[in-house]
């Protein structure tokens, strides 16, 4: 009999370029680790936004309230698990377009990365 793979397996072996993994698996990944990156840095003056999956607000400054926030960071799943767990790199995920960054505290996520 073999063993079970695991959730963190199947993240693995997606972010090295393999199948995805289930939606939940995905979902459940994505919101871990955006909790991970609020307690890192508390605040409300960027939103990380990860369609369809969760947004979190981080960084200690100014909060917006209304409307559009002035610093926002968006990426897809696969890019931010990899960011979040050190197999992409920041700047060339902005450079190649996976990674909107937008407003002047928006790069300051990335100096917080890899989050593990």
């Amino acid at each position: 009999m073999t063993d079970p793979v695991s959730e963190a397996d199947l993240l693995d072996a997606w972010l090295a370029g393999g199948a995805a993994p289930p939606r939940s698996v995905i979902k459940e990944a994505v919101k871990e680790s955006l909790a991970a990156l609020a307690e890192r840095a508390p605040g409300r003056s960027v939103e990380v936004r990860i369609p369809p999956y969760a947004a979190v607000q981080c960084i200690e400054g100014p909060r917006h309230t209304r409307g559009t926030p002035p610093n926002i960071v968006e990426t897809d799943a696969r890019t931010w698990l990899a960011l979040a767990t050190g197999r992409l790199n920041w700047t060339d995920a902005v450079g190649s377009g996976t990674v909107s960054s937008s407003g002047s505290r928006a790069p300051e996520v990335g100096a917080l990365l890899p989050l593990r």
